[in-house]
């Protein structure tokens, strides 16, 4: 069930991982180890199957564990396309700060003077959110999916976010406007304090349609994919399907078993949420932005510059969060990492990259029903980030 594959890169990253026919766990040493352990972990906490991902400028190694398709004998393949959740902000982000470098916005601009009349309601005031508390989630704006869509006797509010992860919405139309409204109708946060609002890169998105008149994701597309060569990544607007080679995704079913759901409302997040990529792709992007190749120094600053998370958050205590991405403490080493993560309907990814942008380790999980530290979760979490502390040694 479980393998370790093995590939050398190109000198120049962003070349397409070629998979060895022959495990070789030793060429990466105890960094391979340690993601492999992370992956087996995984399938044995519940994961229908785990892939990841450890590369440098010179060299990298896939890992895999389990399978695709729940009870099929066929290895689960890294290559292959998954959905990247929340990972998406990331590229949304980066537009942003493209843009303010040719000098259509700025990320002191408000919200008002691109979207006059989107928050506008229930005493939120756009004239009073910057698009920087956009991107670095200071914007009070609370959380759309956790709008109440139902009341049922003796039970706990339905919310959107609970129908997502345990229904089916695949039918539902959202406009990006519609889910601002939803959010609008829930109480405010406290503006200037960190809290984390899909809420907050739907309206970026609809700032880049209204500077530069087209999707964002046309202008992801034509600013950052078509750049990098990322042909395993899009950003569907509509169309619920994956195609060609991808992993499946599961879901805990809450009446018992696993149900099959690579099917997704991609409206329902957007510019927050709706890409799919490769494990080779995320790296790339990743390590591009990180070294400065998508932002000039100005930009790539104000990404990495951060405000404080949860201070009382067991788990990173010391965590801040620049625009679209984390920084925290590696647990195994105490070292800096730039991190991220992706939780959408069937799966589950994440990726920690070195403070210099020149190593990263990207995994997921094919499985997510909206839980935050399921055993799964921590397995890959610890996996990958002991990966990068081994990298780093």
């Amino acid at each position: 069930m479980r393998r370790l594959r093995n590939a050398l890169l190109g000198a120049a990253v962003g070349l397409a991982v070629t998979v060895g026919a022959t495990p070789a766990q030793a060429d990466m040493g105890g960094a391979a180890q340690a993601l492999q352990d992370g992956a087996n972990k995984g399938v044995a906490a519940g994961y229908p199957g785990v892939i990841a991902l450890m590369q440098d400028s010179t060299s990298g190694a896939y890992v895999t564990a389990g399978h695709s398709i729940k009870g099929s004998s066929v290895p689960i393949d890294p290559t292959a396309k998954y959905r990247i959740g929340s990972n998406t902000k990331l590229y949304t982000a980066t537009v942003v700060l493209q843009l303010e470098a040719e000098g259509k916005l700025s990320l002191d601009d408000t919200v008002a003077k691109w979207l006059p009349n989107a928050v506008n309601a229930h005493g939120y005031d756009g004239r009073t959110i910057t698009i920087r508390q956009l991107l670095n989630q200071t914007s009070g704006l609370p959380d759309y999916p956790d709008v109440v869509v139902a009341r049922i006797p003796f039970v706990d509010p339905i919310t959107l976010g609970y129908v997502y992860y345990n229904g089916d919405l695949r039918s539902n139309h959202y406009t990006p406007q519609s889910l601002v409204d939803m959010a609008l109708t829930l109480p405010k946060k406290t503006p200037g304090e960190w809290a984390y609002a899909n809420t907050n890169y739907v309206l970026a998105g609809m700032i880049i349609q209204a500077a530069t008149g087209h999707d964002p994701s046309v202008e992801i597309a034509n600013r950052v994919i078509a750049p990098l060569g990322l042909t395993g990544t899009s950003f569907p607007t509509s169309d619920t399907n994956l195609y060609g080679n991808f992993v499946h995704g599961w879901k805990y079913n809450p009446l018992g078993g696993i149900d099959e759901v690579s099917a997704s409302n991609v409206e329902l997040f957007w510019a927050a949420g709706a890409m799919i990529s490769t494990l080779q792709d995320q790296a790339t992007f990743v390590l591009s932005l990180l070294q400065g190749r998508l932002l000039p120094p100005a930009q790539l600053t104000e990404l990495k510059t951060t405000v404080g998370m949860d201070p009382k958050d067991p788990q990173n205590p010391d965590k801040q969060y620049g625009l679209a991405l984390s920084h925290r403490i590696l647990t195994g080493c105490q070292k800096g990492a730039w991190a991220h993560g992706g939780a959408v309907l069937g799966y589950n990814s994440r990726w920690y990259a070195s403070e210099d942008g020149t190593k990263v380790v990207v995994a997921l999980g094919n499985e997510e029903h909206g839980g935050d530290e399921t055993a799964g979760v921590i397995a890959i979490r610890n996996g990958v980030q002991a990966t990068l502390c081994q990298m780093l040694s």
